[in-house]
């Protein structure tokens, strides 16, 4: 039970054949953020749930899940649109969506508005969904919830020079709390405490609109059991250590401080192999991530490994020996947790989500954000203590069969359903009052400015829309004319 008293391991009849919209700014098995909104999607249509996913365009050479775009033979609902956008720089997997009308996005999908509209990590697809929601009357809202699962103040601190940083991340963090402040949001899911303090101190949302939902982890899928002799041989011929980390290749992941973590291991007499999984489509970015750890792959103490999915992603943190996780902006790490259903120990910056995850000396330990000789000796204690690092090991894969996907599913499709319900209600008073005031006739001269007004306010959203649009592209255009300058420089060094 929850303190609402549902029951987590049922899953909510009365939300069968609703129509949940998921409006998510990357889809597929991007990133710990869009795997779990496609764990999400997966569980509510299993369970009978009506679901549309709008998202952007993948602009990537790979498509890693092959978009739905054909109408539901049976309900007659669009199971998934792409909506077009300019590609993130330094991160080409997402995108900045063009300007969208809410309208067209129902026509699109269901045809019409939906019983509950649900936000993964709004961005820019969600922002406009979000300030168009707020020029609606009370009775014409379709209730949101909304999942704040990535720390986008915090990319403005590590994109622009640190002054501007400052002002661009307070001005962010504002506009975002007041668009989650707003009476259409229900709740809000967060990952961490991490998470909740922002939210809470910084973006000022309501305390009773917050709940905590942590991820869960395929515990089938990430064993010890997909733990490969052959792999580590290939790794570790001479039996060395094996030291892990798996993300997307950007700057923001820590690897500048987990660079200098095995620059200073190097310098120890402990015999180590550090493999990194993970990649970017931006080029420029991966090589000069790359470029940190040069040294030490010329060595043939790094390796890195590119991107690695499915079975081959899961046995290759299950045949690794502890992993390092040195990222101090995540708000939850779903890595994390898949490195502790694999069995691996986990030694982790104590910032961000993985600090509610790694439980300290007994599943890993957490270090101090910037505490490099710390995370050094941590790493080398765990090293000689084998005994220690089994049961380490242990306890992480017994906390990770913890947390399954399906409770987790449960207690979004119980939140749904509370938000359709309690939406229905107000709407059913509303329509009482008007009915009431129409039998006692009472005058209705203002409406017609009513509906200018209301005409007004979404006109100046749309501007507003469009305006944010123009400085983003400017941005864009900015960080794309730096990068060409590199390729150039790259080329005639």
């Amino acid at each position: 039970m929850d303190a609402k008293g549902h029951d987590l391991t049922t899953f909510p009849a009365k939300l069968r054949n609703r129509r949940v919209l998921i409006c998510s700014e990357s889809f597929g098995p991007v990133n710990g953020v869009s795997r779990t909104t496609l764990m999400i999607v997966n569980h509510l249509r299993s369970h009978g749930a009506l679901v549309s996913v709008v998202a952007p365009h993948n602009h990537t050479k790979v498509n890693i899940v092959q978009p739905v775009d054909a109408i539901d033979g049976v309900s007659g609902y669009c199971r998934e649109i792409r909506l077009a956008g300019i590609p993130l720089p330094f991160n080409p997997e997402l995108a900045v969506v063009y300007p969208v009308r809410l309208s067209k996005v129902y026509k699109r999908t269901f045809g019409e508005p939906p019983d509950l509209i649900y936000l993964a990590s709004p961005a820019s697809l969600g922002f406009q969904m979000l300030l168009q929601l707020r020029q609606q009357k009370m009775e014409d809202r379709v209730p949101l919830i909304c999942n704040y699962q990535t720390y986008l103040a915090g990319y403005y601190e590590m994109i622009f020079p640190k002054l501007l940083a400052r002002i661009a991340s307070f001005i962010f963090s504002k506009v975002e709390g007041y668009l989650f402040r707003h009476g259409s949001i229900k709740t809000i899911f967060y990952p961490s405490t991490f998470s909740r303090r922002y939210l809470e101190d910084i973006a000022q949302v309501q305390k009773n609109k917050l709940v905590v939902l942590r991820r869960g982890v395929n515990t089938e899928g990430f064993t010890p059991k997909k733990r490969s002799a052959e792999l580590r041989r290939n790794w570790a011929p001479n039996g060395e250590l094996i030291l892990f980390t798996c993300s997307r290749l950007a700057g923001e992941k820590g690897f500048d401080f987990l660079a200098q973590v095995a620059t200073e291991l190097a310098e120890t007499d402990l015999s180590f192999k550090l493999v990194i999984v993970g990649n970017n489509r931006n080029k420029i970015v991966e090589q000069e991530i790359k470029g940190l750890f040069e040294p030490l792959v010329r060595r043939s103490i790094v390796i890195f490994t590119g991107l690695k999915v499915g079975e081959d992603l899961m046995t290759h943190y299950a045949s690794a020996d502890l992993f390092l996780h040195c990222s101090i902006s995540e708000t939850f790490g779903l890595v994390v947790l898949e490195a502790m259903a694999s069995g691996v120990p986990v030694i982790a910056r104590d910032e961000g989500g993985p600090s509610d995850t790694v439980d300290h000396g007994r599943t890993g330990y957490l270090v101090q954000p910037d505490d490099l000789d710390g995370f050094v000796r941590r790493v080398i204690e765990l090293s000689r203590d084998a005994g220690l690092m089994r049961r380490f090991g242990e306890a992480c894969r017994a906390q990770a069969l913890l947390a399954t996907w399906e409770v987790i599913g449960n207690k979004v499709a119980w939140e749904m359903l509370d938000a359709i319900e309690d939406q229905s209600q107000k709407t059913e008073g509303v329509n009482t009052t008007i009915a009431q005031c129409n039998r006692l006739r009472i005058p209705t001269a203002g409406e017609p400015a009513v509906s200018f007004m209301g005409k007004a306010r979404t006109f100046l959203s749309l501007m507003l829309i469009s305006s944010c649009w123009a400085i983003i592209v400017v941005c864009l255009a900015a960080i794309n004319l730096t990068h060409s300058a590199k390729r150039w420089r790259e080329r005639f060094r």
